[in-house]
């Protein structure tokens, strides 16, 4: 097939649940693409004889031959493929951000839409799983070096992966009784089944990869132990897992979450599974999601899940300022979560119990570029106004756990308290 007969194929859409009915499950809303639309969707990649996609993506996967490999047919070598350089496609084929690295780098996108590259990831590695295909590579001989890898998120895992096939035996230390960091612990089950994480934890283990979980860094060892007891190296994957808040009025109310908190009850504690699993959350009717980050959408899309009659997602500036993926935008929209654009939480407000009843607001108007390039929100005086509602989860960012930091002396760290490497 030529480039012109290529072009002439649409990017292909992934069959999905429909939006009213997975507005109340936690199933994975995307089903993946079936063989014959994986197959299709490969023939649009042209090729090029310098691939720019590889170089958006972070681990320069050999995009061209992988998707190369599914066109004609042999979906497990293309995994195969993929796994040169990425121990954890069927995550990363679900929750990496191609549209921002891959995908846009594709020549393709230039005129019209990328190819899927992401997808198709996901499509390789799912097909591997589901024949039992996975099949554990080569490592080099032992080097004699062992490595510690602090935290057994995506970083932590993904160095984990490319350290023992290198021959180096690697220790994960996962604070947390179960391993994945925010793979488990933050994304929900309808954007990541945990199964899935699983799944990729347990082929790194079948590689060599060892993990000690509810072990604290800090607390339970600190990192110059760690050393004294014979590691060569220590790599630090804490992750930003510390909640920030807004230090309006009214913050110490019952019903008021963290996103941190109110997922990890959700996900890791599994709430998602009521009445297998009796874990205390606050089921609110009326919840109110500050933020507009992909952490707000899990939030907004999981309340919805639990019950909520309204979701309402709060965000100070307007929705091209968003930093969630489209994606997770659309189908957040489609799900029925109403967005309170251009507004901010003034404070608050809460009844003789001690729980929160209210949120009063504020309108805000898009002023000059701050320094994320995005236009600063400017109150509008005299708007302010009561949303009613009963439960609030704050997601707008996190920071750097100082645990780390307070027991290893000499770390050194930026003006945001994350470790400069």
């Amino acid at each position: 097939m030529n480039a012109k007969e290529r072009m002439k194929i649409q990017r292909q859409p992934m069959p999905e649940q429909d939006p009213r009915v997975r507005a109340r499950n936690f199933d994975e809303v995307p089903y993946g693409y079936t063989a014959e639309l994986a197959k299709k969707e490969a023939l649009r990649c042209l090729n090029c004889p310098k691939p720019f996609c590889v170089e958006g993506c972070p681990v320069e996967i050999d995009i061209p031959a992988f998707i190369n490999l599914i066109a004609g047919g042999d979906f497990v070598g293309a995994a195969k493929k993929i796994k040169e350089k990425n121990a954890l496609p069927a995550i990363c084929g679900r929750v990496c951000p191609q549209e921002i690295q891959c995908e846009q780098r594709c020549v393709r996108g230039k005129k019209g839409e990328p190819v899927a590259i992401g997808r198709l990831e996901r499509f390789a590695a799912d097909y591997e799983r589901s024949q039992g295909e996975v099949e554990i590579p080569e490592t080099a001989k032992p080097t004699g070096k062992k490595v510690a890898i602090v935290g057994s998120g995506p970083a932590g895992l993904t160095v984990a992966g490319d350290l023992v096939k290198l021959g180096h035996d690697v220790t994960i230390f996962e604070a947390l009784h179960k391993p994945g960091g925010v793979l488990v612990y933050g994304i929900p089950e309808f954007r990541l089944p945990k199964d899935i994480v699983a799944s990729e934890i347990d082929y790194l283990k079948r590689m060599g990869v060892k993990i000690e979980t509810s072990f604290v860094i800090g607390k339970t060892s600190t990192i110059d132990e760690l050393f004294e007891e014979g590691f060569d190296a220590v790599f630090l994957g804490v992750g930003a897992g510390l909640p920030v808040f807004m230090g309006i009025p009214g913050e110490n109310l019952n019903g008021v979450y963290s996103a941190n908190e109110y997922l990890t009850r959700a996900n890791l504690m599994k709430a998602y599974l009521f009445p297998e699993y009796d874990t205390p959350i606050v089921k609110g009717k009326n919840v109110a999601v500050i933020g507009g980050g992909n952490v707000a959408m899990d939030s907004a899309r999981t309340a919805l899940r639990l019950g909520a009659d309204n979701v309402y997602l709060v965000y100070r500036r307007s929705e091209k300022e968003m930093p969630a993926r489209l994606e997770e935008i659309h189908h957040a929209k489609e799900e029925g979560i109403n967005f309170q654009l251009l507004t901010n939480p003034k404070r608050y407000i809460g009844d003789d119990k001690g729980w929160v009843v209210g949120m009063e607001c504020l309108r805000m108007e898009l002023g000059e570029p701050d320094d994320s390039g995005r236009r600063r929100p400017v109150p509008i005086e005299g708007s302010e106004f009561v949303l009613d509602v009963d439960t609030v989860v704050v997601a707008i960012g996190t920071r750097a756990n100082p645990l780390v930091k307070s027991t290893t002396p000499g770390l050194e760290l930026n003006k945001r308290g994350y470790i400069v490497a």
